[in-house]
């Protein structure tokens, strides 16, 4: 069994990503949990060299919890294409370059793409707790849907504004945070994650 966080616990969330910290910020809310993000603690993010969303989620967990000596959240996330094989993938941040410019990383999706037919698509969010003693819990959630372009919506960030959700006719760029935080990837994980480790 996970070990839990109890209520007025402080918590630090691995992540430099302003995006992922309002999401999950928000997700935490309710559960009288003080969070604090590692780039007010000026922790530096560690390189994500694991082949995979679990493995990432945990060494930027571990990497928090040891600089910090307080329990550590992080999330790895990604956009995966079937028409190319599940790419971005792990690797969705980095197509977006040094200057994190998603508008780039859609364009470049959409041309890898081209012609194919299928646009299944899906995101994924794995999301570690780490504790200073190396104690680890992961949870993955993942939803899936459509890549559409031209991408549509202001809100949300990333790859948002070109991804539907199955049986759904908006972008996640296009829903209210309210709407997508219900139903998205990192919501899925995150209801494993607070049924196993928050009070």
């Amino acid at each position: 069994m996970a070990r839990r966080l109890p209520a007025g616990a402080r918590l630090v969330l691995a992540s430099h990503n302003p995006g992922k910290l309002r999401e999950i910020s928000a997700l935490i809310a309710p559960h009288r949990v003080e969070c604090v993000s590692a780039a007010t603690l000026g922790l530096l993010e560690p390189e994500e060299t694991a082949p995979d969303f679990v493995g990432n989620a945990r060494l930027k967990a571990l990497a928090a919890t040891r600089a910090s000596g307080l329990p550590a959240l992080a999330d790895d996330s990604g956009f995966s294409v079937a028409a190319l094989g599940g790419a971005p993938g792990v690797v969705s941040a980095r197509w977006a370059g040094p200057a994190k410019d998603f508008a780039l990383a859609m364009q470049r999706v959409q041309a890898e793409i081209g012609a194919n037919a299928d646009r299944r698509a899906w995101f994924t969010a794995a999301l570690c707790l780490a504790w200073p003693d190396g104690e680890t819990a992961t949870f993955l959630g993942r939803v899936e849907g459509t890549a559409i372009w031209p991408p549509r919506g202001e809100r949300g960030f990333g790859y948002d504004p070109m991804f539907v959700p199955l049986a759904g006719s908006r972008t996640y760029g296009e829903m209210e945070p309210a709407e997508k935080h219900a139903t998205s990837h990192r919501a899925r994980a995150f209801a494993q994650l607070l049924a196993a480790c928050f009070d």
